[in-house]
């Protein structure tokens, strides 16, 4: 008996170890998981069902269906933003590949707000839901039944029973303590919730590497909410085990906030099947500003691999300043190496990291790239002020991005992300100026700190690193 499973567990990873050479990214993956399959079956077979797809199925097909039926409605948004002089047209040739990337266009006439930390980015979105008129749009990839997940709730209560649409979408892995009760009252109020259900249909039922990171409120079609921030209390420091929290948040207004719109919406029919009446009418942020935004969702359904795409260009197009805060760096070779031709053409790259962290492997696996940026006159900072988990890049004078992504290849390949584009002289001071903030708080590492760190903890670092594809 003993002798068949062995023997059916060694063709199993047989088997698929024809498969994993076939559809890993990676040479080096594609070897690791050869070696793994068929040199210990037994947990190496049931992993790669679960982990070792990076492909989404289902949710491209089901988006194209949609977009084919909603085709009129944006035909006539695309034609509203023309007729406006709602499209960026300096520079559209720059442009072009990244709009080609995000299957949306770069708007002006908006407005982006500036929120730091829990408390601004709150009260702000509190204050938008309690202003809405028409509906609600909520997606976060955690959502927690404590103070601040109560209060979010309440508010959502009170607006379904005026009569407003409500529209939920929370990520079942990342919310995965949220209680039913919490749901159910939700509900039983009108408030329209569902999971995002990455496990839906019969190639996704054993996969669990996908997630939805996005974190999304839109209100009436007229101002959007993107960044950093969960709901729960320790998004507002008030966990004393992770003590101060350190975040960024934006609010939109403008025609950008109609793209923010296309991404959830495109989840809620994933998640939900149907496909709500939302408005489509684009229109110029009131405060009568003019910033250029893009809107960029990514996902692993994305023929290309957008996110990836997309942050490899922003690199190596920066010219002078290259400024990056992620509370995740794993980074892959070819980011590394990006980074560092930034730094040999004279752009001062930085990259800032969380001294205090949530994810032991992830801080070690950091140290592990202090050395090949510091050869190429990279600067790495740990932000010593509580626990750093803003994601945001600042690209010369003018150029900057605040949104979901961590700098790792969970956000630029698995996780559905959603990243805002911001180009504005104005606007790109106000986060130069909160990261100089940031650096303040810092410390500057160098490879003397990991070299002097002792044996068993550069040999940890060096064993983080041969995990960070899947970090």
């Amino acid at each position: 008996m003993i002798g068949w499973i062995v023997l059916i567990a060694h063709v199993l990873g047989l088997l698929t170890s024809i498969r994993a050479v076939m559809e890993v990214r990676t040479a080096q993956g594609a070897i690791g998981w050869v070696v793994a399959l068929n040199g210990f079956p037994y947990a190496s077979v049931p992993a790669y069902w679960i982990f070792g797809r990076r492909k989404f199925q289902g949710y491209i097909t089901s988006r194209r269906v949609e977009l084919a039926r909603t085709d009129p409605t944006a035909r006539q948004f695309f034609t509203n933003l023309v007729n406006r002089n709602l499209l960026v047209e300096p520079e559209r040739d720059r442009a072009l590949l990244i709009e080609k990337l995000a299957k949306l266009p770069f708007t002006t006439g908006n407005d982006v707000e500036l929120l730091i930390n829990g408390e601004a980015t709150f009260q702000s979105i509190f204050t938008g839901i309690e202003q809405a008129k028409e509906y609600v749009l909520v997606e976060f990839y955690i959502l927690r039944d404590d103070q601040a997940g109560r209060d979010l709730q309440k508010r959502l209560i009170a607006k379904a029973r005026e009569g407003l649409r409500v529209f939920l979408i929370y990520d079942e892995m990342g919310s995965g303590d949220l209680p039913r009760s919490y749901l159910e009252e939700l509900r039983t109020a009108g408030v329209k919730a569902f999971p995002f259900n990455t496990t839906q249909g019969k190639a996704n039922r054993w996969q669990l590497n996908f997630r939805n990171h996005r974190k999304i409120v839109v209100t009436d079609g007229k101002a959007a909410w993107v960044g950093g921030h969960n709901v729960g209390d320790e998004y507002l420091g008030r966990n004393p085990k992770v003590g101060v929290w350190r975040d960024t948040h934006v609010k939109i207004t403008g025609p950008a906030v109609h793209s923010v719109q296309m991404a959830f919406f495109e989840d809620w029919h994933w998640a939900s099947g149907e496909m709500p009446a939302l408005s489509w009418d684009p229109q110029p942020a009131a405060s009568g500003r003019r910033r250029a935004v893009l809107c960029l969702p990514s996902g692993p359904s994305d023929p290309l691999e957008t996110c990836t795409l997309f942050f490899l260009h922003a690199i190596n197009h920066a010219t002078n300043r290259l400024w990056i805060a992620s509370p995740y760096f794993v980074p892959d070779e070819q980011f590394i190496s990006a980074l560092q031709l930034a730094a040999l053409r004279g752009v001062d790259v930085r990259v800032l990291v969380p001294n205090k962290t949530d994810n032991a492997m992830v801080n070690l696996s950091g140290w592990s790239y202090v050395p090949e940026l510091e050869k190429a006159g990279i600067k790495v900072y740990r932000h010593a002020k509580g626990f750093m988990h803003q994601k945001v890049m600042l690209i010369d004078d003018q150029y900057c991005t605040i949104g979901t992504v961590n700098f790792d290849n969970r956000s630029f390949r698995l996780n559905f992300e959603i990243t805002i584009a911001v180009a504005d002289v104005e606007f790109a001071a106000q986060v130069r100026k909160m990261l100089e903030q940031d650096f303040a708080d810092s410390r500057e590492v160098h490879t003397r700190d990991y070299e002097d760190s002792g044996f068993w903890h550069r040999f940890s670092v060096r064993a983080a690193r041969l995990m960070a594809p899947i970090q």
